[in-house]
């Protein structure tokens, strides 16, 4: 079944759907990014390598949260049913939010639900946090791989005759 979604990618419906996508999921995560410390800020303190692998790291998650996004869309299309392994790229940004965030921000919130000062200082900017989204995605895509190809209501493939 995997193999058909994957083949339905090409459709010029699903090509505009992920371009949109991943252009709204990298404006999210970009945002992110400068709710924290800012490109600039960065680059001041930790140099061009950070700010270079948060922006390849912003693509990656992107390009994962509109696959996943177009996947889901197919696996609907086809079975009438969404994956639960979608809702990964939306706890994918809601994670960032609450810790790409700027930090009194994310201490007020945190501390507002009785956990206080949880996050006082984000290392590297937000880095090691921006790997953990990355590691629920990729667990999410996996895990909506594996629904597609154990499809429990079966697909009639259309006989060419």
């Amino acid at each position: 079944m995997f193999t058909t979604i994957l083949s339905m990618q090409k459709e010029k419906k699903y090509i505009i759907q992920g371009s949109i996508v991943f252009i709204i999921f990298m404006g999210l995560y970009t945002l992110l990014d400068f709710l924290n410390i800012g490109y600039d800020g960065m680059l001041e303190e930790y140099g061009i390598f950070l700010v270079i692998g948060n922006i390849l790291l912003n693509v990656v998650m992107a390009f994962i949260s509109a696959f996943m996004w177009n996947v889901s869309t197919a696996l609907v299309k086809l079975t009438g049913r969404e994956g639960k392994g979608s809702f990964m790229s939306g706890a994918a940004v809601i994670f960032g939010m609450l810790t790409y965030g700027c930090t009194p921000c994310v201490i007020a919130f945190f501390s507002t639900i009785g956990i206080t000062f949880a996050v006082a200082v984000l290392p590297l900017a937000g880095l090691p946090y921006k790997f953990l989204a990355l590691v629920l995605l990729v667990l999410g895509f996996f895990w909506l791989r594996y629904e597609a190809n154990h499809v429990k209501c079966k697909v009639k493939k259309e006989n060419p005759n």
